[in-house]
C-alpha cells in the first residue's frame, strides 16, 4: 500500500516545479504588462498608473506605418499559402507519385529549419537572380514558412476524414471539380482557417526573417519595435508589446476554437 504523506511530498515537489517553471516563462510578460502602465519616460523606475502610453504608439505616424506593412505582408503571405498549401496537403493526402516521399519531407522543413538558416538562404537567392529587394520580396519569403504550416493544419484534418465522400459524390454525377469544391472543401474550412489564423500570427511577429528580405523603405512592426530598443526600452514599447501578444494570442486562441469545434463535431 502506497505510503500517503510520500505521495502528498511528491506531489508538492510537482506543483513547486511546475510553478517555477512557469513563473519562469510569463513573470517577464507580467512584468512588462505592469510597466506599460508606468507613467514614468524610462523604465528604470516606477512613479505612477497611466494609459498615455497606449493612446501615444496608435498616434505614432511610423508605428501605424510599420503595422500597416506588416498587416500587407502577412495577408498576401496568409492568402497565397491558404490557396497553395490547401492542394498541396490534398495532393499529397489523395494521390500517389514519384518522389511523394521525399517532397512531403521538404514541403515540412520550414517548420524545423531554423529562422536564420530560412532568411540567409531566402537573401542569398534573390541576390542571384537580381530581384531588388522590397516589401514583396518579404511576402515571398513569409510564403515559404506559411505555407507549410497551412499544409501541416489541413493535412491532419485529412487524415481523420472519410475518403469516401468524394468516391460517393463522383457516382452520384460530381465532377472531380464540384466534388473538391461542395465536398472536400466544406469539410476541410475550420482546418483552413485555424492554419492560416496560425500563419497569420506567425508572420506579423516574425522579425528575422522580414529583415533580412526587406528593401528599402520597407518596414514591418517587429523590425520598427527593434530599431527602437536598441538604447533602452521605452513604455511606449511595452504597451505595444502588449498589445501584440494580446492581439496574437487572442487570435491564436480563435484558431485553436475553431480547430476544437470542427474536431468536436466530427466526432459526434
Amino acid at each position: 500500500m502506497q505510503n500517503p504523506s510520500k505521495s502528498t511530498v511528491r506531489v508538492s515537489w510537482q506543483a513547486l516545479f511546475s510553478g517555477l517553471m512557469f513563473g519562469f516563462m510569463y513573470l517577464p510578460i507580467l512584468v512588462l504588462g505592469v510597466y506599460s502602465f508606468n507613467a514614468s519616460p524610462t523604465s528604470a523606475q516606477w512613479t505612477g498608473f497611466t494609459l498615455d502610453w497606449y493612446v501615444k504608439f496608435f498616434h505614432d505616424s511610423r508605428i501605424l506605418s510599420a503595422l500597416s506593412d506588416s498587416l500587407t505582408v502577412a495577408c498576401c503571405a496568409v492568402g497565397i499559402s491558404a490557396i497553395v498549401g490547401t492542394l498541396m496537403a490534398v495532393g499529397l493526402a489523395r494521390y500517389q507519385f514519384p518522389g511523394k516521399s521525399l517532397y512531403q519531407g521538404a514541403s515540412y522543413l520550414p517548420m524545423i529549419i531554423p529562422d536564420i538558416a530560412i532568411a540567409v538562404a531566402t537573401l542569398v537567392f534573390l541576390a542571384v537572380i537580381a530581384v531588388p529587394l522590397s516589401l514583396w520580396t518579404i511576402v515571398a519569403a513569409h510564403v515559404v514558412f506559411c505555407l507549410a504550416y497551412v499544409a501541416f493544419v489541413v493535412s491532419t484534418r485529412l487524415v481523420n476524414l472519410n475518403p469516401h465522400l468524394e468516391e460517393a459524390a463522383l457516382d452520384l454525377g460530381a465532377t472531380p471539380y464540384q466534388a473538391l469544391v461542395r465536398v472536400l472543401l466544406p469539410e476541410l474550412m475550420p482546418a483552413i482557417i485555424s492554419g492560416c489564423l496560425l500563419a497569420f500570427v506567425l508572420s506579423m511577429d516574425d522579425f528575422l526573417i522580414s529583415s533580412f528580405t526587406a528593401g528599402g523603405g520597407a518596414t514591418t512592426l517587429p523590425m520598427e519595435i527593434f530599431s527602437r530598443i536598441r538604447t533602452s526600452v521605452r513604455p511606449d514599447i511595452n504597451a505595444l508589446s502588449v498589445f501584440l501578444m494580446v492581439t496574437s494570442g487572442g487570435v491564436a486562441v480563435i484558431a485553436e476554437t475553431i480547430r476544437y469545434r470542427s474536431e468536436k463535431k466530427r466526432l459526434r
